[in-house]
């Protein structure tokens, strides 16, 4: 060794105070290039002990072996572990706020951002090759989704960014397709005897031909332009030059011609967040160069393009006044030009007072001219007044006192109505009427009756809850005086308003509802108004407005009756709007199940059958479709004629009404299982006939029947057909449709769930095709098919086993896909779960452990997948994990430790799952291990990790015992006490939990102080939100006071019923009732009586409540504790105090239900006499709980002994007499109607003789 060699050492020894074993290694690398080369150093020159060499060795060998990984891997990553895991019990001050060692902790981060579009290149990134194509976004796209479009901006700053409950703002394009419709003209009435209600006459309105006449006209319209876009199609294809302008320069587009653009179309850009200028062009702009993706050199006497940057960019004058929009908005969100100052009054509307006080009078020989008759006033809108836009002159602070503050007058108050939640100005154009200060003397009766619906309704959308109930009364009970004419036509605009919200629609279709009970027949000529109102919201996105919408339709069809129904709608059936023809297939479906299926199938046979249109066909079939999937088995009985009506379409020319009938058999055939294959014996040819000669989205529709069909059939069909139709589904497989995909998964799940298709047969001729095609990472990707891929596993795992899927998708678990190792994970926790571990073979076992581990290690997000998947593998195997668990434990263990909260988390949730499989695999030491890290990490932050970890705690004390805990209970308890105070109902529940467990287990491990100090945290725990907290909270202080003795416990129960808070008084009741369960009755009712006699209220009432929860959790232990407490309960229901009634009540109740049969009828009589003087008391509360404590004392004694104090009122010339009688009578009637026939009176003295109710069989 050379002497450079040595010194070297000898410095970087002095250089290193605190040597730790990983630096030796680094050390020694950096010594190498000290030596000479001319031979190799020993142990002896580095001049080190044997274990030290020795531990260098270990480290160069662990060195090689992470190299060796592949790279990125986070398994064992020291980057993400925790080093202040242990909470400090001196230090006052946050560590991470305020560091100790005065370092950097910003080290490593940017400090300032590129100027440049392109960010540096990561010095450290991974350009190593790999066997899988890496694919990312355009430049374009990373720049958009970085600095947005723009869009998104304009809408956060104009309130528009955040979720409305406008109706119109989550419909899609084809739902926003229902303004196109028109509320038609008023049907005339066939049956003509309601004219008198506002109706239009018959010789007015429209008749069926009418509207048979313009449904003709519309289809020749379409039949013409179509045929006009056809020849002009024909014409370019031939080759005649079509001269067209240029379409993409200064043009508006169709929908917004009035609107002018800011920016040349061709020139349109979107806008970014880095301050970009926008330039706008005049309409005298030059014509704009026609760019082209391909232009990179610049245009002639054009400038070289240099690269952007987004911070040498001056900012443009901001547009003021909404100005340089590119598009319109809708009135609704255009804003109110608003004026403030001298300009607000320049502009504003001058009252007569003012023009009197500005201008001379007849003093001084003026006169005020009357407008000549018929003369209106042009009533200019308010923005047209300022033609030139004003600069802003910065913010200013509006009275909301002043009318003149706001460019649209709203009124404040409506005459008549009242005050209002909210009054938006929308509603000026449906109630603007009511405003307008009309002397009401001078009105008509029709006016007057319109302005009472419109106040009426006005309250009902926007009123309080007591104004709109009161209001909707009055529209009910007044439905028929004011007739369907002026109501229809005051609401069904208002349903048909752009910015209708989900509240205001529901209140309006309440309304509706109301009034179709109260109208009747008087519908019948605004039925198709009100269904073009409706239909939409039997698409809607909602499923509780679609329930409102069918409900509507069921009640008009039941009021107007099927002809109606039928004449009304049978226009819509073949309507050129497809939009139309499927929601009108919808309601006839709604109709259909409301009147019956019977009575609609004749006509659903003519219009399946239709020779006139095809869409009528297709419509027809489609309310068949929709039948089965609105009212489900309920069609069995008109199974046979459903499917008859629509068998022939299966062979239809058009293609569309073809695939909308094997849809319909397909929900027929799903509405029926299992049942109802006889039904389908007709169509069973045509359609394996289609099946074969279909393709695309037709023979999906075909495959999807034959799918629904399959399972309904014998075994040995079903194999048979089975195996005629797999043909078409490997041949499918490879198909790129999506939907086509879905189809061929479900039909491989039904048929594998046959019992006619046998493994053998899916193993031979489907396993290998299906796991060629479907388990690809593409399909992981996809959510649409991800689930169902997963189900078609798993359904052909139950037939082939759980070895044979696990062996071709264990290899899987090691993908660098995380998408498709999480599918993985999903299909083996499912399939292990309901077929075990049983067939998985000693190989399989070992890959599929690896595999688990190597997912749960892996996985960049934490995921209640992975989670599931492996608690389930690890339960199935059982024991036979037992080689696995170091391997395990130490994952645990280092993820507990991770930085990550969510990671954390998941490891402790994970030694949740596993402790029982360790218990029986014997292996305490490692359960003791964990015990002791979950104990230190007690003092975790996050409220949702610091529930995981306390319910592993909990698992490990329910498997190990109290004896072998590590640590100790005595430690254990007292770091739990605080932590119930914490709010966070994960934590308080597990805790809880814990302490009842621990108290059920071992309470002679904590003395009787701490015991009582948890007893007062667990009273604020009685009334927690959540049940399970609740339910825990009872039984903890139930095992409690079991540990330490009722004495204690109770006299503070007893004290703590004086105290002023209700809630409190409650819990405390709950507490001695849980106490008297658990350590016997006899402990707590002589304290409990005893404490009745202190003269205040509080305490008396809550000595009753404590009764009623100590019987109520007792039951049949009552017995022996019926005339003890009979005396108090006497006092108690004679008292003046209604809440002392009302709660004795509660009390006879539970002990009437708790001594059914043992024998103390006697004392239920007795008090039966005290509490039906209290039958007529106008509480609600009271009388509730009066009428329950009597009907279990009919359930104690017999209905025959409570009748007799019954009859005696049923027949009370008062009404507020016999309602309650009537009341006991209808209970007794529902529930014991049996046993009452003995009883009822003998009547042969009035001449009635019933012998029949004497006979007793």
């Amino acid at each position: 060794m050379s002497g450079r060699g040595e010194d070297c050492i000898e410095r970087k020894r002095q250089e290193v105070k605190h040597f730790y074993p990983t630096d030796y290694l680094n050390f020694f690398l950096s010594c190498i290039g000290c030596f000479s080369v001319h031979r190799t150093p020993s142990r002896q020159d580095f001049k080190m002990s044997d274990a030290d060499f020795e531990q260098i060795r270990k480290l160069q060998q662990e060195r090689n072996a992470a190299s060796a990984a592949k790279k990125g891997s986070r398994t064992f990553d020291k980057s993400n572990q925790r080093d202040d895991t242990k909470a400090s019990l001196t230090d006052a001050l946050d560590t991470t706020l305020y560091d100790r060692d005065n370092g950097d902790k910003y080290a490593g981060y940017l400090t300032s951002i590129p100027a440049a579009d392109e960010d540096e290149e990561m010095g450290d990134a991974d350009n190593s090759r790999r066997l899988v194509g890496q694919y990312t976004a355009t430049r374009s796209q990373i720049d958009e989704f970085a600095r947005g479009s723009g869009v998104e901006e304009d809408d956060l700053l104009a309130g528009r960014g955040e979720k409305t409950n406008r109706i119109t703002d989550r419909e899609t394009d084809y739902q926003k397709r229902r303004f196109d419709r028109v509320l038609t003209p008023t049907r005339a009435d066939p049956f003509a005897a309601n004219r008198q209600a506002g109706a239009a006459d018959g010789a007015d309105g429209h008749s069926y031909r009418d509207v048979m006449n313009e449904r003709d006209l519309e289809r020749e319209e379409m039949r013409v332009r179509q045929a006009i876009e056809a020849k002009q199609r024909d014409k370019a294809v031939d080759g005649d030059i079509v001269e067209h302008k240029p379409t993409l320069k200064d043009e508006p587009d169709k929908e917004n011609q009035e609107a002018g653009s800011t920016e040349a179309a061709t020139g349109r850009k979107r806008r970014k967040r880095w301050d970009v200028v926008s330039t706008e062009e005049t309409a005298e702009s030059a014509e704009s160069k026609k760019r082209s993706r391909w232009d990179q050199a610049p245009a002639p006497g054009g400038e070289v393009p240099r690269k952007r940057s987004r911070w040498d960019q001056a900012p443009a004058a901001t547009p003021v006044g909404a100005q340089g929009l590119a598009t319109p908005m809708h009135p609704s969100q255009a804003p109110v030009p608003t004026l403030y100052g001298a300009d607000a009054a320049r502009y504003a509307a001058i009252s007569d007072e003012e023009l009197d006080a500005m201008l001379p009078g007849e003093k001084e020989g003026y006169k005020i001219l009357e407008f000549p008759p018929g003369y209106a006033p042009v009533r200019a809108p308010a923005h047209k007044v300022m033609q030139t836009p004003l600069p802003s002159t910065g913010f200013m602070m509006q009275d909301p006192e002043s009318g003149r503050a706001v460019g649209q007058q709203i009124p404040k108050e409506i005459p008549g109505v009242g005050d209002l939640q909210f009054f938006k100005p929308e509603d000026m154009a449906y109630f603007g009427k009511l405003a307008d200060g009309s002397n009401e003397d001078s009105l008509s009766v029709e006016e007057l009756k319109e302005r009472k619906i419109m106040r009426l309704l006005l309250k009902v959308k926007n009123g309080t809850p007591p104004m709109r109930k009161t209001a909707l009364r009055q529209l009910t009970d007044n439905a028929r005086n004011f007739g369907a004419g002026p109501l229809f036509n005051q609401i069904l605009p208002l349903l048909m308003e752009k910015t209708l919200e989900d509240q205001e629609r529901h209140l309006l279709v309440k309304v509706i509802d109301r009034i179709l009970y109260k109208l009747d027949d008087l519908v019948r000529p605004y039925v198709h108004k009100i269904l073009v109102v409706i239909e939409p919201l039997l698409i809607d996105q909602d499923y509780y407005a679609r329930v409102e919408g069918r409900e509507i339709i069921s009640n008009l069809s039941k009021a107007a009756g099927l002809a109606t129904m039928i004449s009304t709608m049978r226009p819509d059936i073949d309507h050129v709007d497809e939009y139309v023809r499927n929601t009108t297939a919808r309601a006839f479906a709604v109709v259909a199940s409301a009147l019956g299926i019977p009575a609609l199938l004749p006509f659903l046979q003519a219009v399946c059958r239709s020779k006139k249109s095809w869409q009528a066909r297709h419509t027809g079939v489609k309310i068949v479709q929709q039948i089965p999937i609105l009212m489900g088995c309920a069609v069995l009985p008109h199974l046979k004629r459903l499917v008859d009506c629509i068998g022939p379409n299966l062979n239809d020319e058009q293609t569309k009404v073809r695939t909308v009938t094997s849809l319909a058999i397909a929900a027929l055939a799903e509405a029926s299982n299992p049942y109802g294959i006889e039904s389908f014996d007709e169509i069973l040819n045509p359609l394996w006939t289609g099946a074969r000669k279909q393709r695309g989205k037709s023979l999906a529709g075909y495959l999807k029947a034959v799918g629904y069909i399959i399972p309904l059939m014998d075994e040995d069909y079903a194999n048979y057909y089975t195996g005629q139709i797999m043909e078409i589904l490997l041949r499918e497989f490879a198909s790129p449709d999506e939907e086509m995909k879905k189809v061929v998964l479900k039909v491989i799940s039904q048929c594998a769930g046959t019992e006619g298709v046998t493994a053998g047969y899916l193993k031979e001729h489907v396993l290998d095709e299906f796991f060629k095609n479907f388990w690809v990472r593409r399909m992981a990707l996809d959510k649409r098919n991800y689930r169902q891929v997963v189900e078609t596993t798993v359904d052909i795992g139950q037939k082939v086993g759980a070895g044979e899927i696990l062996e071709r998708i264990v290899a899987n678990l090691k993908d660098e896909s995380e998408p498709y190792r999480k599918m993985t994970v999903e299909t083996v926790e499912k399939i292990v779960a309901s077929l075990g571990a049983a067939d998985i073979g000693e190989r399989l076992e070992e890959r599929l452990i690896d595999g688990i581990l190597h997912s749960f290690q892996e996985q960049s997000v934490e995921d209640i997948i992975m989670l599931n998947g492996f608690g389930s593998v690890v339960n199935a195997l059982g024991t036979r994990c037992k080689p696995y668990l170091p391997q395990i434990v130490s994952t645990i263990l280092w993820r507990l430790n991770n930085k990550s909260p969510t990671v954390r988390q998941q490891a402790a949730d994970l030694i949740s799952r596993i402790a029982m499989v360790m218990k029986q695999c014997g292996e305490d030491a490692y359960m003791g291990q964990l015990g002791l890290v979950l104990y230190e990490y007690l003092g975790e932050e996050y409220p949702e990790v610091l529930g995981s970890i306390l319910g592993a705690l909990r698992s490990i004390v329910t498997v190990v015992g109290i004896s072998q805990m590590r640590p100790p209970i005595k430690d254990l308890l007292p770091r739990l006490t605080p932590i119930l105070r914490n709010r966070h109902e994960k934590v308080q529940e597990n805790t809880i939990d814990l302490v009842g467990r621990i108290a059920d287990r071992g309470p002679e491990s904590v003395n009787a102080r701490e015991w009582m100090r948890i007893c007062f945290e667990l009273l604020d725990m009685l009334k927690a939100h959540k049940k399970g907290i609740r339910r825990a909270a009872n039984n903890t202080f139930g095992f409690i006071a079991k540990a330490i003795g009722p004495q204690d416990v109770l006299a503070t129960l007893l004290n703590n019923l004086r105290v002023q808070e209700r809630q409190s008084r409650v819990n405390t009741a709950v507490a001695i009732g849980i106490v008297a369960e658990t350590c016997a009755p006899f402990t707590v009712l002589p304290a409990l009586m005893n404490e009745y006699r202190v003269p205040e209220l509080n305490v008396q009432n809550g000595v009753l409540k404590s009764l009623s929860f100590l019987f109520e959790y007792i039951g049949e232990m009552a017995k022996d504790y019926v005339y003890a407490v009979t005396p108090l309960l006497e006092d108690a229901l004679i008292d003046r105090d209604q809440v002392h009634r009302q709660t004795a009540a509660s009390v006879v109740k539970h002990i009437a239900l708790g001594v059914v049969g043992l024998g103390c009828e006697d004392a239920m009589v007795h008090l039966l006499n005290l509490l039906y003087p209290n039958l007529f008391e106008t509480s609600p509360h009271v009388i509730d709980r009066i009428i329950e404590a009597i009907e279990a004392i009919r359930v104690a004694v017999g209905p025959g002994l409570v009748l007799n104090y019954v009859w005696a009122g049923l027949f009370h010339p008062a009404r507020k007499v016999r309602t309650p009688y009537w009341r006991l009578y209808n209970d007794a009637y529902v529930q014991a109607a049996d046993a009452m026939v003995p009883y009822y009176p003998n009547l042969v003295e009035e001449g009635i003789d019933r012998s029949e109710l004497a006979i007793v069989l």
